[in-house]
């Protein structure tokens, strides 16, 4: 797609913190990943979804330092941190979607 290989390894870390809480919290889950066009830049839109158990308090596993298990807290906000556009959204007992952007530096 054209990212420098310093972005292709924050966009790979990122993908990495997700698809471990996936694994660590819900068992099995989906992510994509796919090109981005829009008028003026181009990128890549990933989006992990999960059934999982949910988030009871997004704002708070947003902070650098909660942990809810054994890490440290870096995860969730270590992944908004590297990309460019991130949201997610949670309920308990249905589970997790995450949804990341990373644009082309032009």
């Amino acid at each position: 797609m054209g990212f420098s290989g310093s972005d292709a390894t924050v966009i790979a870390a990122a993908v990495s913190e997700i698809a471990r809480n996936i694994v660590d919290y819900a068992q099995h889950g989906a992510m994509t990943l796919q090109r981005v066009d829009e008028p003026g830049r181009n990128g890549i839109l990933i989006v992990a979804c999960d059934e999982g158990p949910g988030i009871p308090n997004v704002a708070e596993a947003l902070q650098y330092g909660c942990a809810s298990r054994r890490g440290l807290g870096v995860g969730l906000p270590g992944a908004k941190w590297l990309m460019d556009e991130f949201q997610i959204t949670s309920k308990p007992g249905k589970g997790t979607t995450v949804t990341m952007r990373k644009w082309l530096e032009r």
